[in-house]
């Protein structure tokens, strides 16, 4: 962002004794208690099948990985806070990506948000919605696109309920205003776990056998789509001329919107790889500082696990093209949040080592590490002009993916299978060297 700072009506109101807040705020969450005594989730508890967030919608700020801050407008998690305390906490608490719902098939969550508004721009009104992309609401007043439902305006609040009867990997953002408002970041992870993971211990799935703690992508009803580790990996683009214009109150350039930073969960490489919050250096601008960048991408395994990957796109302008170092097979299992299986039950999961994923779009990753060594890994864009950070080279649309080596007799009995693999793989192959 350039350091220069902008006449802001804001302070001009301030100045003059004129109250910035509405006069009556109608901030109502809502979270009705499960009484039903139905356990539709099949965990066991009856009690606990909804579940409850709060959200607020409204502007703030983040840092690119090359240190540039940038104007924003985005979701923040205030779920727990008195709704008394919702204006003040939200206000200037945009969270870049959103922040991620993560819920289990059978729960039904009711999840409110509060429009707070623009703090930088008061000048602004804009209404907000939550948009579940690709999930059957229960009725299009959920939907969140303004033809068919509704949107909120500053000060109010709206719960919007969906009940998760099926599996997958979704994302979420508004959908007011949605190439402006996507591009200034109001959209996020979102994922629903199958029911498939409560089944009880020792449970035959075809010839796999499940145990309690086992997780799984879909209901796939044979162990297939079991992993170890999950990580969500959303791609996303800001173009700072579009922000910045935003920022310093001048036409918002559409038609040249042209995305110079590429990111990973909202961030570009190096930072992909730093697991705190990121602090945003809001008060260069003379306004607070938040912690606004809360989600990294750095994938985390053991040799010879399975590691899912929850890929979505929420970019306005690009299409992406993923791959891994070395080429490390990328089993996709999943897309749209559908199980890929036929009806008639076929397996249509394949493997690859490239990925192409378009704007809206979500794919469900495995990634299997038991012929993957010990090391450092990179999954990052073959598009090589995204692997920046603006002008600075080395950044952009890439993180690592670490792999720890086995300790003990898991290790031992691992390398006796895969030695016992190579060779059965060479007498095959006529003793031919693996690639």
């Amino acid at each position: 962002m350039k350091r220069i700072r902008p006449y802001h009506l804001l302070s001009l109101l301030m100045c003059f004794g004129v109250s910035v807040l509405p006069t009556s705020a109608d901030i109502f969450s809502q979270c009705p208690t499960d009484t039903d005594g139905i356990d539709t989730d099949g965990d066991g508890d009856a009690a606990n099948d909804h579940v409850c967030m709060h959200v607020t919608a409204g502007d703030g700020f983040v840092n690119m990985a090359d240190g540039r801050l940038m104007y924003m407008f985005g979701f923040h998690d205030v779920t727990g806070l008195p709704d008394a305390d919702v204006m003040a906490d939200g206000m200037l608490g945009a969270e870049f990506p959103a922040p991620t719902i993560e819920v289990s098939e059978g729960q039904k969550l009711y999840l409110s948000l509060s429009n707070v508004g623009m703090m930088v721009r008061p000048d602004l009104f804009d209404p907000h919605t939550i948009h579940y992309h690709g999930f059957p609401e229960a009725s299009a007043i959920f939907d969140g696109v303004p033809g068919a439902s509704v949107s909120i305006n500053m000060g109010s609040t709206i719960t919007y309920f969906y009940n998760n009867v099926e599996p997958g990997t979704y994302m979420w953002h508004c959908h007011v205003e949605v190439t402006e408002h996507m591009q200034m970041g109001m959209l996020g992870n979102l994922f629903v776990h199958p029911i498939q993971n409560n089944l009880p211990n020792l449970t035959d799935l075809n010839g796999f056998t499940h145990q309690t703690g086992y997780t799984y992508a879909y209901n796939d009803g044979d162990g297939s789509t079991y992993y170890d580790v999950d990580y969500p990996i959303q791609l996303h683009s800001f173009d700072p001329v579009f922000h910045d214009a935003s920022f310093t109150v001048q036409p918002l350039p559409f038609a040249n919107m042209k995305d110079t930073y590429f990111m990973l969960n909202g961030r570009g490489y190096p930072d992909t790889v730093n697991t705190a919050e990121l602090l945003n250096t809001a008060d260069d601008e003379g306004y607070e500082a938040r912690y606004s960048q809360k989600v990294h991408s750095l994938i985390e395994a053991t040799e010879g696990d399975k590691i899912l990957l929850r890929i979505s796109n929420l970019s306005t302008t690009n299409f992406y093209t993923l791959t891994t170092t070395l080429g490390i097979p990328m089993k996709v299992i999943g897309r749209g949040a559908r199980l890929l299986r036929s009806a008639s039950g076929q397996d249509l999961s394949f493997e690859t080592n490239a990925l192409n994923i378009g704007g809206g779009e979500g794919l469900d990753v495995i990634i299997d590490t038991t012929d993957v060594g010990p090391g450092t890994y990179f999954l990052y864009t073959t598009n090589l002009n995204y692997l920046s950070n603006d002008t600075e080279d080395f950044g952009g649309m890439m993180t690592e993916m670490v792999i720890a080596p086995l300790a003990g007799a898991a290790a031992d009995e691992q390398r006796s299978v895969r030695l016992r693999r190579v060779d059965t793989t060479k007498r095959i192959r006529g003793g031919k060297p693996l690639r």
